[in-house]
C-alpha cells in the first residue's frame, strides 16, 4: 500500500497502522519497501519468488 507515497503519506499511513495495531487489531501487510514495514510489525514473514527466506520479529529477520 505504501508504493508511489510521499514520505508524509506514508507517515500517515504508518500512523494509521500504529493506531489500529495499538486498538489490537491485527493486520496482513503485504509491502515491498523493508524499512518501512521494519518499523511496523512484531512478527513478518520474507518472501522471495514464493519461497519463504525469513521469519520472525524484525530483530531476527535482519540478521
Amino acid at each position: 500500500p505504501a508504493a508511489g507515497l510521499r514520505y508524509k503519506e506514508k507517515q500517515a499511513l504508518a500512523d494509521l497502522l500504529n493506531k489500529l495495531k495499538g486498538e489490537g487489531m491485527s493486520i496482513l501487510l503485504v509491502e515491498h519497501d523493508m524499512d518501512f514495514v521494519m518499523n511496523l510489525t512484531d512478527r513478518l514473514i520474507v518472501m522471495e519468488f514464493g519461497t519463504k527466506i525469513a521469519e520472525g520479529n524484525p530483530a531476527q529477520v535482519q540478521e
